[in-house]
C-alpha cells in the first residue's frame, strides 16, 4: 500500500510545477522548478503542516472521483510510467479545477518550503499514522487487506490496490492536521527516494 501512495505524493510534488505554466495564471517567476526538484527533501522537510496538508486534501477529493481515481491509480501499476511524461498525462486526466488546486498546492509547498525553518518532524511517529490509518482501513473495509497485498498487473489486481487506495485517503482525512501532513510528508520523502530516478 506504501508503493501505491508513494507514487502518488511524488506524482503531486514533480509535475504541477511544470503542468500549470501552460494553463494557469500562476506566477513561477521566482520559483525555479529545477532548483525545486534539485532540494526537495529540504523543501518537504520546511514545508508548513498546512500547505503539505493541502496537498492531501486535493487528493483526497480527486480519490471521490471515479474517473479521476482511476487515473491516478494508473500510477500504482508495477509497469506504470512515472517520466514527467507519465505524470503529466495523469494530471491532464484530472478535472481542470482539481488540475489547478494541485498546482497550487505544489507550488505554495515550494515557496513555503524555501522560506521556512526545518519544520518539527518525526519519521517514526509518522509511519506510525500510516499504520494506524491502514489498520482503520482494514477494520472497516472489506478486502482492504487484500488490496494492501495484490501486486499484479491485471484488471483484479489493479482495482484491488486502487480500491484499497481510496479507502486508506478516506481514513486519513479523520486524522489530526498534524498526523495526516507527518503522513503525507513521509510518503513525499521516500516517494523522492525511490522515484526521483524514474523523472
Amino acid at each position: 500500500m506504501r508503493t501505491l501512495l508513494l507514487s502518488l505524493a511524488f506524482a503531486c510534488l514533480a509535475l504541477p510545477a511544470s503542468a500549470q505554466q501552460r494553463q494557469y495564471e500562476i506566477d513561477l517567476s521566482g520559483v525555479d522548478p529545477a532548483m525545486v526538484l534539485a532540494s526537495a527533501e529540504d523543501v518537504i522537510l520546511r514545508a508548513g503542516d498546512r500547505d503539505i496538508d493541502t496537498l492531501y486534501q486535493v487528493v483526497l477529493d480527486a480519490s471521490k472521483s471515479e474517473s479521476e481515481s482511476r487515473e491516478l491509480c494508473r500510477l500504482f501499476d508495477p509497469s506504470a510510467d512515472r517520466s514527467l511524461a507519465g505524470l503529466q498525462r495523469t494530471a491532464n486526466a484530472l478535472a481542470p479545477e482539481r488540475q489547478a488546486r494541485f498546482a497550487e498546492a505544489v507550488l505554495a509547498i515550494a515557496v513555503s518550503g524555501m522560506q521556512n525553518p526545518l519544520q518539527p518532524y518525526d519519521p517514526a511517529g509518522a509511519d506510525q499514522v500510516l499504520r494506524r490509518a491502514g489498520v482503520t482501513a482494514m477494520l472497516i473495509h472489506d478486502g482492504f487487506s487484500i488490496g494492501i497485498a495484490a501486486t499484479g498487473d491485471d484488471p483484479g489486481s489493479r482495482q484491488a490496490r486502487c480500491r484499497s487506495f481510496r479507502q486508506l485517503v478516506d481514513v486519513l482525512q479523520d486524522f489530526e492536521l498534524h498526523e495526516r501532513a507527518a503522513a503525507t510528508r513521509y510518503l513525499m520523502l521516500e516517494g523522492l527516494t525511490r522515484y526521483g530516478g524514474d523523472l
